[in-house]
């Protein structure tokens, strides 16, 4: 039988590559053969402490695909 609720909730948890704590899933659409599908990736780091940290009040990223 098909399913026809969507997938919202997060599938992974994310690290950030240089300071190894979480960061926030974002969901973001990629187009596939005419149809957007959901596209989830790693948020910006939010640990002051880090190199590749992001303040708060700049808006987050949409992950993409490298296309």
């Amino acid at each position: 039988m098909v399913s026809t609720k969507r997938q919202t909730h997060r599938q992974a948890e994310y690290a950030c590559p240089a300071c190894k704590h979480t960061v926030a899933s974002v969901l973001a659409r990629h187009k596939t053969l005419g149809i957007f599908v959901p596209l989830w990736g790693p948020g910006p780091c939010r640990n002051p402490a880090c190199g590749r940290y992001v303040p708060t009040d700049e808006p987050e990223p949409t992950a993409h695909a490298g296309h």
